[in-house]
Parts: structure tokens; C-alpha cells; sequence
């Protein structure tokens, strides 16, 4: 099996810093944390990026895969044949009689990102508005700023590894000696032990709390947009720098307005003698009472449009939709005898007592394809 290529699933080159690698790392977690994006393509994806950052800041697992190498593959890494627990390392340290250690890895972790969800009405979305949100995470320790430690304690050496983070092997093979390492399982790789841990967050450097932040949602926001607040998400172990926060908008159903995109639409109906004789419509917008002129003879689904009534604009900056109104003109269902009496009236003076109907194709004015040619060639 050919070795995977980590740099590219991370989108670095192979001369890549630690901090580039991290950074890199980092922006891809956040767009494909199964929290965030619980896609199954999404979280194999997740899965990779995570197993190409353990191979990439590992210096002795980045040495094999600059060699040619899969330190995550069966064997150990230099391909199939390469059977060694240590990897390449390893063996080079049995030809040549040193040992390549990792060292310790760093107590203090980058935190997760978080995900709320913020329900608003439609007034709000169209036109912002700021809320105050109690959110559930985890902060800094304010006992022991994140050390871990009781007050007037610190870290000490983990006596397993010296302060290493891994610990050694010796075995005997057909080349002679080899030497293997491997995290130390006292300190779990760290090279110190929390011996007295802070009675607060129990040796974490975080504790879970409720609080509360300020949110600024901007005008023009759509059910499903996510905010992202910066550094407002889990403090990480140890005190590590916090992840974001992500606010998802959940827009109420109005009982007037539907929303498409920056438009709206609803409906109004009116009676038949309004539409024939016309009308003026008092109609509530988002901005207020507004006067709708019908003209006489308004058939049933006309549409009348309302500029700049509708949801401003949040990609332009300016600007607003417009607001389309649906007229439905309604037949009345029963009549009295003098109202039966006015409209056979209306029907004779008009000569629709035995009306004429025109059947016309339900595709439309023009018609189907050869409808259209046959009328052209008359």
C-alpha cells in the first residue's frame, strides 16, 4: 500500500512550520468537527486531518514520512516490509547507537469550538438586533489560571520518564539491539505529574460554568446562517487558548410574510365587486401601514409589487428585496334573493346571461413547439 500523503490532506508544503502545520490543522477542524458538520463524508474527512496532524507534529513520525514512509501504516512505517515497532528511527538508533526522542508534549490543549442556536422572528432578521445569550462551556480556572495545581504546588517530574514524556526499550533482534519508545504511561507523555491537582477543576485547568456574552446579529441574516464568534468557545486543557463559538439563526414561520431570500410575499383577497370596481388596501409591512391601490378590473392572481419593502441586503451592504403581494379574488358562495336579482341584472346589461368561453392552452399563450410552426408558415 502506498504511503498516505499527510501533507496534502492538510493542505501544506513539506517544508511547513510546526505553526503552519497547526494553524492548517486547526481552520480544518473547524470546518469539518462532526459538532459542526455531521456529514459521514465530513467526518472521514475529520478523521484524516486529525491523523495527518499526530503524524505531522510528531518530529520522529514527520522523519518517516520524509523518508518515503507511513508511520500510521501495519508495520510501522517504511511500507510493507518495514516490520519494526519504532519505525525507521529505531533502527537507524540500532546501527548507530543513539536514540531519537520525541520529548515532551505540551499540557495545555486547543479548545473545542461550541454550537447555539438563537431563534428570532422575522422583524429581527430583516433588520438585526442584539441579544444576550447564556451559553453552558468550559472557562479558565480561576483558582489556578489554568495550572492545575493546588495554590503554592507546581508540576513535578514525572520520576517514571525524567521528565522525558516516553520511556525506552530494549529488544534483542538478527541486527542487534533495538531501541523502542514509547509514551510514558505515568505522566501520559506530558514529563510531569500534577501531584497535588487544584480542588476546583481537579488538575484540568477549566471548569464548566454559565455565562453570559452579547450577541450582534446583523440585518439581513437567513434561517441556517451561522454567526462565528471568535475565541468565544472551550477554554482547552491545561488553560489552552478557546475555541469558537458558533451561533445558528432558527427564523420563526411569520403568519403573514413567506421569505425568499431578500423577498417577501403573502396574500391578500379580495371580494369580486372590489376587484371589478377597484380599491384601495390598507396592508401592515415591516415598516409600517402601507396604502395599496387595486385598479378596477384587478383579475385574481395578479401581483403587485412593494419596492425596497422587503429584507435588506447583507452581502451588498444596501439595498433592500421587494414585497409581492398575491391578489385573490373571491366568488361569492351564497346570495340572497336581491343580490341574485343585481347580478342577472348585471349579466344582461353586460350580455353574459349565455356567456361565450374562451378555452385556451394550458402551456400558455404560445403554445407547443408545432403550434408555433404551423402558425408561422400560415
Amino acid at each position: 500500500m502506498a504511503p498516505r500523503d499527510y501533507y496534502g490532506i492538510l493542505g501544506v508544503p513539506r517544508n511547513a512550520t510546526p505553526d503552519q502545520i497547526k494553524k492548517a490543522y486547526r481552520q480544518l477542524a473547524r470546518e469539518l468537527h462532526p459538532d459542526l458538520n455531521p456529514s459521514a463524508e465530513a467526518q472521514e474527512r475529520f478523521k484524516d486531518v486529525t491523523a495527518a496532524y499526530e503524524v505531522l507534529s510528531d518530529p520522529q513520525k514527520r522523519e518517516i514520512v520524509d523518508l518515503g514512509g507511513d508511520p500510521l501504516a501495519p508495520g510501522g512505517g517504511m511500507g510493507g516490509d518495514a516490520g519494526f515497532a519504532g519505525g525507521f528511527a529505531d533502527i537507524m538508533d540500532a546501527f548507530f547507537g543513539g536514540t531519537t526522542t520525541r520529548g515532551p508534549r505540551s499540557r495545555i490543549r486547543p479548545g473545542a469550538d461550541a454550537l447555539i442556536h438563537l431563534e428570532l422572528d422575522l422583524v429581527e432578521t430583516a433588520f438585526g438586533v442584539e441579544r444576550d445569550l447564556t451559553i453552558d462551556t468550559a472557562i479558565l480556572c480561576t483558582t489556578c489560571q489554568g495550572a492545575g495545581t493546588a495554590p503554592g504546588t507546581h508540576p513535578e517530574t514525572c520520576q517514571t520518564c525524567h521528565g522525558r514524556g516516553e520511556v525506552q526499550s530494549v529488544q534483542r533482534s538478527f541486527l542487534g539491539q533495538l531501541v523502542t519508545s514509547r509514551p510514558c504511561p505515568e505522566c501520559h507523555g506530558v514529563g510531569t505529574r500534577i501531584r497535588f491537582p487544584c480542588g476546583d477543576c481537579g488538575g484540568e485547568g477549566r471548569v464548566r460554568a454559565r455565562r453570559t456574552i452579547t450577541v450582534k446579529v446583523p440585518a439581513g441574516v437567513e434561517d441556517g446562517m451561522r454567526l462565528r464568534l471568535s475565541g468565544q468557545g472551550e477554554i482547552g486543557p491545561g488553560g489552552g487558548p478557546p475555541g469558537d463559538l458558533y451561533v445558528e439563526i432558527d427564523e420563526r414561520r411569520h403568519p403573514v410574510f413567506t421569505r425568499d431570500g431578500d423577498d417577501l410575499h403573502c396574500r391578500v383577497s379580495l371580494p369580486m365587486t372590489a376587484a371589478a370596481l377597484g380599491t384601495t388596501v390598507s396592508l401592515e409591512t415591516l415598516d409600517g401601514s402601507e396604502s395599496l391601490d387595486v385598479a378596477p378590473g384587478t383579475q385574481s392572481g395578479s401581483v403587485l409589487t412593494l419596492r425596497a419593502r422587503g429584507v435588506p441586503h447583507l452581502s451588498r451592504g444596501v439595498g433592500r428585496g421587494d414585497l409581492h403581494v398575491h391578489l385573490d379574488v373571491e366568488t361569492p358562495l351564497a346570495l340572497d334573493d336581491e343580490q341574485t336579482s343585481l347580478l342577472r341584472e348585471l349579466a344582461r346589461l353586460r350580455g353574459e346571461e349565455q356567456p361565450e368561453f374562451t378555452v385556451s392552452s394550458a402551456a400558455g399563450n404560445g403554445g407547443g413547439l408545432f403550434s408555433r410552426l404551423r402558425d408561422a408558415f400560415k
